[in-house]
């Protein structure tokens, strides 16, 4: 048997089993595990150019400004758009869970990137802000991207030992902030000036699909030797959440999908309310400091533990917030960029890792889906709030941008403080992997 093949009905039947109420599952066989391969390697520059697709996108508020019109407020249509959006995320998770434990991560993997092409290029035809189609393709772009940030991220839990599954997933995420480094300087240079035309649109909609074919590429070449998994006795999706609930550490995932998804969207608007044209040192700095705490602390998950992680993270977070408001120029940018950076850095595998571990093997795909869906759930409730938040305080004469990052500030805080009193100092559940 590979390396890369999934046990099937032949193997031989000396498999471990869990016993969960009165039923017994049986776990597939420990195989050896290349943790470092050619495939995994694929997978990371599959993930390096499916972030710099995205990354480019981060001055999606430009298109918005554009269709809009020099006249008229972004933050609103942004919100809006960006939040329907992530219906797509939610309805992909819903699904892909099941996909990936019934066909194999390799099928949804390739899919969905053929999805992101598609979607991305259907941007060109939009002409109006506030029409359908362009609610339509921001969720078919987020179903894309959901299903192949998913995929990779199982293909590459399931090759991992269970006690090293966050350390892989963090390396392995690691690789996309080398796309961050490079796609929103080309987001700066595609659409350098102000207000934005048709052709800086266009650029970045072909930039962002080019990269999208150069995941695909790379994502076949990682999966080559995968082989669809065989069946096995699958409870619903409730008797799972019931037998393997993660806990609290959900709330941590949606609190983190709204902080780390809020400058993505909203960055490029708020340095437009203060004049400031280019945006590329937040995330180059950003991508930098993430990179270099993902690195850095990759033992922490076994050192300290993931509650320590995730207050970290959430404390991070909540600083980058209240930074944003010294920005004045280009390089302040990197104030909140670096505490933003330290809580991704160190939240993502926290979460992911912590919330998935408590699955076993078998069900490993839909406990991936599930803790990555919760991110899908900060993104649907935040970015509408955010965007909101900001149209309100204008309303009301309020200062905008700083009403919403304050609030989003100790919204970070009230989930760490639930976070940690539910959980409890010395008396958690250990929030790790529980084992294969």
């Amino acid at each position: 048997m590979s390396e890369n093949q999934e046990p099937t009905s032949a193997t031989p039947s000396n498999e471990p089993t869990v016993i969960c109420g009165a039923d017994t599952f049986s776990l597939p066989p420990k195989r050896p595990t290349l943790t470092y391969d050619a495939s995994f390697w694929f997978a990371c520059l599959a993930h390096a150019a499916l972030m710099l697709s995205m990354s480019v996108l981060f001055r999606y508020a430009d298109f918005i400004a554009y269709l809009v019109g020099p006249d008229g407020h972004v933050e609103g249509h942004l919100g809006w758009i960006v939040g329907v959006g992530m219906v797509g995320a939610l309805v992909m998770r819903g699904v892909q869970g099941y996909t990936i434990d019934h066909y194999g991560p390799r099928l949804v993997w390739l899919a969905s990137l053929v999805l992101l092409i598609a979607s991305l290029l259907g941007h060109l035809a939009v002409a109006r802000v506030d029409a359908p189609p362009i609610y339509l393709l921001r969720i078919l772009v987020m179903t894309g991207t959901a299903g192949a940030f998913g995929a990779a991220i199982t293909f590459i839990s399931l090759r991992a030992p269970t006690a090293r599954m966050p350390e892989m997933i963090g390396v392995m995420g690691s690789s996309g902030f080398f796309g961050w480094l490079l796609g929103p300087v080309l987001g700066d240079v595609l659409l350098a000036g102000s207000p934005p035309n048709q052709d800086q649109v266009t650029r970045m909609f072909l930039m962002a699909a080019a990269a999208t074919v150069a995941a695909l590429v790379f994502a076949a070449l990682a999966t080559r030797k995968s082989v669809r998994p065989a069946p096995q006795p699958r409870p619903s999706l409730f008797t799972l959440l019931k037998r393997y609930h993660p806990g609290v550490i959900l709330l941590v995932g949606i609190a983190m999908g709204f902080g780390v998804g809020l400058p993505h969207t909203f960055l490029r608007a708020y340095t437009a309310h203060i004049g400031v044209d280019q945006i590329k040192t937040f995330f180059v700095v950003y991508a930098i400091v993430a990179f270099a705490v993902r690195i850095s602390t990759r033992r922490f998950p076994e050192m300290i533990g993931i509650r320590a992680m995730n207050l970290l993270g959430l404390a991070a977070l909540s600083a980058s917030m209240l930074l944003y408001l010294a920005v004045d120029n280009e390089w302040m940018l990197a104030l909140p960029a670096i505490a933003g950076g330290v809580g991704h850095g160190l939240l993502f595998p926290a979460v992911v890792g912590g919330g998935s571990g408590v699955f076993p093997r078998q069900f490993r795909g839909t406990g991936t889906i599930l803790m990555l869906g919760m991110f899908d759930v900060g993104g649907l409730i935040g970015q509408p709030m955010a965007g909101s938040l900001v149209e309100t305080a204008r309303n009301w004469n309020l200062p905008p941008y700083p009403t919403m990052f304050v609030t989003v500030a100790a919204v970070m805080c009230l989930t760490a403080a639930i976070y940690a009193c539910v959980t409890g100092i010395g008396k958690q559940r250990a929030e790790r992997p529980r084992g294969d």
